[in-house]
């Protein structure tokens, strides 16, 4: 069962700022698809903006660029094999929601499905910049809603109580580094 709280949008960034991979999830006409991400991040605090990398080739970027929306999932370690598995085929020629049994949830913000089983989810709407999207393939996003699990997130801090629920960072070629300990400086 996936847990979920609402998370203020000025605090939005996060669950962002520790440099997660993020599940890309996006909808348009009955059709969806959900990608891997490794390249995205927090941009601004009110109204909260988000930028990510959205291959021109990929059939998430035909969907995102209809609808003027998707949602950053942030998986966890349970969700490794997922999360390599989305990112290793395309929606084009299989549905992957049914292929690897992921499970969604939706939310009034955005068409764009929530993933279940991630521990936070950030529903977007894209600012258009047709330049930065076409040449670096860029998409900067204001956050219009964003949610996680109170297992892990709460009070604007991360913490793990399992290593599964850890979230997880792509360094290649199959291979994930899980978040740590969280510390604070001066041993506070």
């Amino acid at each position: 069962m996936t847990m979920r709280q609402p998370v203020e949008l000025e605090k939005s960034y996060l669950l962002l700022n520790h440099g997660p991979v993020t599940l890309v999830s996006a909808a348009q006409g009955g059709r969806r698809n959900v990608m891997a991400a490794a390249w995205a991040m927090s941009l601004d605090f009110s109204p909260p903006k988000v930028a990510v990398v959205i291959d021109g080739r990929t059939w998430s970027r035909e969907l995102i660029e209809a609808s003027g929306e998707f949602v950053l999932n942030i998986p966890c370690r349970a969700m490794a094999e997922q999360v390599l598995a989305v990112g290793s085929c395309t929606g084009r020629e299989v549905d992957k929601f049914a292929n690897f049994a992921i499970g969604t949830s939706a939310e009034a913000v955005t068409q764009a499905p929530l993933i279940d089983g991630c521990v936070a989810w950030l529903a977007c709407r894209v600012i258009p910049e047709a330049h930065n999207q076409r040449r670096y393939d860029l998409f900067i996003a204001e956050v219009v809603g964003a949610w996680a699990d109170p297992r892990v997130f709460a009070e604007g801090r991360w913490r793990f109580p399992s290593d599964d629920l850890r979230t997880i960072h792509y360094l290649a070629g199959g291979n994930f580094l899980a978040s740590g300990d969280a510390f604070a400086a001066g041993g506070q």
